[in-house]
């Protein structure tokens, strides 16, 4: 069935097929590459345009929106419930603890007071101050840097107008 021809006929397209690979490897290497190393350059090689982000320069004040009172006077529970189903995974409305502490009441309690979940230690040290929408607003921000070492994994809600609907939102769930 496989005769001295076949073998070699076989063994010809293998050492074929290879020599194209090795050839197109190196074709591609020679155009698409980043190094300095064959284009003229002996530095730092420069991409081909730049986008100017205006970090170089100096930046003015950044423009300030309504302050949170403002924002929270004005909030939407309706909407901030849109908001918190993102806080749905892990958070319930419902008085038992899910993989974070019930939300239900929060608004005006005292931190880290609910019986049966284990908080972090820098939680457990502000457990003399309440969860009033000022710092729950700042604590929605970004938990990670109102309280290092928190548990929450959660990076946090950028908009001021979501973190003063959801925060108008739990204050109606006592």
């Amino acid at each position: 069935m496989f005769d001295t021809m076949t073998m070699t006929k076989v063994t010809g397209a293998l050492c074929g097929s290879l020599l194209v690979y090795l050839l197109g490897g190196w074709a591609a290497e020679a155009l698409y590459t980043t190094s300095a190393e064959g284009h003229g350059e002996e530095g730092e090689v420069h991409q081909a345009y730049v986008i100017d982000t205006g970090a170089g320069g100096e930046a003015g004040p950044a423009e300030e929106g309504p302050d949170f009172a403002t924002l929270y006077a004005a909030a939407d529970a309706a909407a901030g419930e849109k908001v918190f189903a993102k806080c749905k995974a892990c958070h319930k409305l419902d008085g038992s603890n899910g993989t974070g502490p019930h939300l239900d009441g929060v608004v005006d309690r005292a931190k880290a007071s609910v019986g049966g979940f284990g908080y972090s230690d820098v939680l457990m040290g502000m457990s003399a101050e309440a969860w009033t929408p000022e710092n729950l607003d700042a604590f929605l921000l970004s938990p990670k840097a109102y309280a290092p070492g928190t548990k929450m994994s959660f990076a946090g809600l950028p908009k001021a107008e979501d973190r003063a609907n959801v925060i108008a939102y739990l204050a109606t769930q006592k």
